[in-house]
């Protein structure tokens, strides 16, 4: 296929980039499409399933199960921004994508992503508040609050992205340039950038330490304290009732901020190897699919609220059938 160009100030300006992805041989990338096709997919249906449980359950209508409904939701849009793009290249020898569709993708992801890590955070805060000031929480927690801080995670995952984006597709991109990935983020952007990124890498320093920062400040000195008034309760069944509540949310955290962190926080030129890329599987195909795991197997109302959801899906089924005969 001829790649188009544009010609702009008498340069060749690109309009096409090509994912390396994960160059294999044709029975292993057949193997690996139906191993991220079925994480993908269990991934849609785990987290379609939390969100309708706790839709469904009203026992459920509290703040750390309206945030964990958030989380899922969130989580199936972070998927779908990169994974039917690398599934179809493992089924195609063309793996151009354009620039449009390139700046596109990155611009989703980097809003999920800043997204999850305020979060975790806000998730975190409210766990803070159940533990450290119980009797309070119903009166801290409002749904009003609730309401906000998770508005206010979307925005400001929405704002980040969208400054990254002015920086980053201004840049100049020479013919089609090889990205070492398999999908568009934004270190291996600036690898294949034509002329001095300084500025957008600066840029993008800055915000990243904001939003990793920040929240990551946030989540540690709420699990302080949070440790500081488990360790205060008299009894050995209370601690573990009150760190069973938390126990969820901090794998996921750890999970979510260890990948994260190795791949953001190390220089632009790592990418030049193929760690990196499963680094990227880690937290963009594996973590979101434990993540329901996670909360499932560590939670009883959770756990419960599935069971009944699921059952009664499968009852009403069922009745249906019935009657139609």
């Amino acid at each position: 296929m001829l790649t188009r160009v544009l010609e702009v100030d008498n340069r060749t300006a690109t309009v096409h980039f090509i994912l390396l992805g994960f160059p294999t041989r044709p029975a292993f990338q057949l193997l690996l499409f139906f191993v991220f096709l079925a994480a993908y997919l269990l991934t849609l249906l785990e987290n379609a399933l939390i969100i309708l449980a706790i839709r469904s359950d009203g026992q459920l209508h509290k703040p750390m199960y309206f945030f964990l409904s958030n989380l899922s939701f969130l989580e199936m849009w972070y998927v779908t921004v990169i994974s039917p793009k690398m599934l179809a290249d493992f089924l195609s020898h063309d793996k151009t994508i354009s620039f449009n569709g390139c700046m596109t993708q990155l611009y989703f992801f980097v809003t999920f992503v800043c997204t999850e890590y305020i979060l975790l955070a806000v998730m975190a805060f409210d766990r803070h508040v159940a533990i450290c000031n119980p009797l309070r929480y119903p009166v801290i927690m409002t749904n009003q609050l609730c309401g906000t801080l998770a508005g206010g995670c979307w925005l400001c995952g929405l704002v980040t992205a969208m400054i990254k984006m002015v920086f980053i597709a201004r840049l100049y991109y020479c013919g089609t340039p090889h990205i070492n990935h398999y999908f568009c983020d934004i270190s291996p952007l600036l690898n294949v950038s034509c002329e001095d990124s300084s500025q957008a890498e600066l840029v993008d320093f800055f915000l990243a330490l904001m939003v990793i920062a920040v929240p990551l400040c946030v989540v540690v000195a709420s699990y302080v304290t949070i440790l500081s008034a488990i360790l205060r309760i008299p009894s050995a069944q209370g601690r573990q009732k009150a760190f069973s509540t938390c126990a969820s949310h901090l794998t996921v955290v750890t999970l979510f901020y260890s990948t994260t962190l190795f791949t953001y926080a190390r220089p632009k030129l790592m990418y030049a190897y193929d760690s990196n890329k499963a680094v990227s599987v880690l937290y963009t195909v594996i973590v979101p699919l434990l993540n329901p795991v996670i909360y499932c197997l560590r939670n009883r109302e959770v756990k419960a609220a599935l069971k009944k959801t699921i059952l009664c899906k499968g009852r009403g089924s069922r009745e249906d059938v019935a009657l139609s005969n």
